[in-house]
């Protein structure tokens, strides 16, 4: 059995004054603060093929999302990350100093659309994107479970991807473009094994995974030769989402660290010719 994104609930965006590099500043409107590293953290790292791709990874602070980051900056690629979480980002900012991490909201439009916009200015167009920000649901039938609960596992498992996908896509076909088609351009939807089955009492989670899938493969129809979308299930992982269902029990599975190590090589090597796939790590 996979289970899905088991996150935090991280990840909508901001945008910032960009006079004092390397200082937290205010989010215009949002009033979050943005780690703006220094010029010297915003270059790019290289692995030992000097092959080094830019990644950017939503719901970064905790769980899959944090121990992915390490995995790839360890691996010698550039990590952009995002989270609500400030204290949880200025913790990974120490350990990944050469690498970009900003406090955002994914289920807010408006803050991925400024999020895109610092993105491009520090970093340039990102080579791949892992919509990994994820919440579920306390485990509850369907009718018992409150309005802002649902409403929060949909707005952020569904809507948080499709704002990601709204603002970053065309960033995409555009590089793409002006490479001849050979930009590349490579897009992970985290989903869930909950996404391609059922299961009692995580209906609002296994709703939104559905439609991650869904969503998946009709993008893939839209994408321009080059580029491509994937769902991916990562299997079951000893997270805060995933004890919240299992309890203690959750022990049992493996760590994030573990998973890390490879899904990180499994997503590096997806290509064009994988769009529209449901995988699973």
């Amino acid at each position: 059995m996979g289970f899905g994104s088991l996150t935090s609930p991280c990840c909508s965006l901001v945008t910032a004054s960009m006079s004092k590099p390397g200082a937290a500043e205010e989010i215009q409107g949002v009033g979050l603060p943005v780690i703006l590293p220094s010029p010297l953290h915003s270059r790019r790292t290289k692995n030992a093929e000097g092959n080094s791709r830019t990644v950017l990874i939503t719901g970064v602070s905790k769980g899959i999302g944090r121990a992915l980051a390490l995995e790839l900056a360890n691996l010698g690629h550039s990590v952009i990350g995002c989270s609500r979480s400030q204290d949880n980002l200025i913790s990974l900012q120490s350990l990944l100093p050469n690498h970009f991490f900003l406090t955002a909201d994914i289920k807010s439009n408006t803050s991925v659309q400024h999020l895109a916009r610092i993105v491009m200015d520090q970093k340039g167009v990102p080579d791949i994107i892992v919509n990994n920000a994820g919440t579920i649901n306390k485990n509850n039938k369907i009718w018992e479970v409150p309005e802002e609960e649902f409403d929060n596992v949909i707005d952020t498992n569904l809507k948080g991807t499709t704002n990601v996908l709204r603002h970053f896509i065309p960033l995409m076909i555009t590089n793409n473009k002006k490479q001849g088609g050979g930009g590349g351009g490579i897009i992970v939807n985290m989903s869930s094994g909950w996404g391609r089955s059922g299961a009692a009492l995580v209906a609002p989670y296994c709703a939104s995974k559905w439609a991650v899938e869904g969503l998946t493969k009709s993008v893939a129809k839209e994408l321009p030769e080059g580029m491509a979308v994937v769902a991916l299930n990562p299997g079951v992982i000893n997270t805060d989402m995933l004890a919240s269902c299992f309890g203690t029990s959750a022990s049992l599975y493996q760590t994030p660290e573990a998973w890390a190590s490879k899904a990180a090589n499994m997503i590096l090597n997806l290509r064009a010719a994988d769009n529209g796939a449901s995988l699973t790590v």
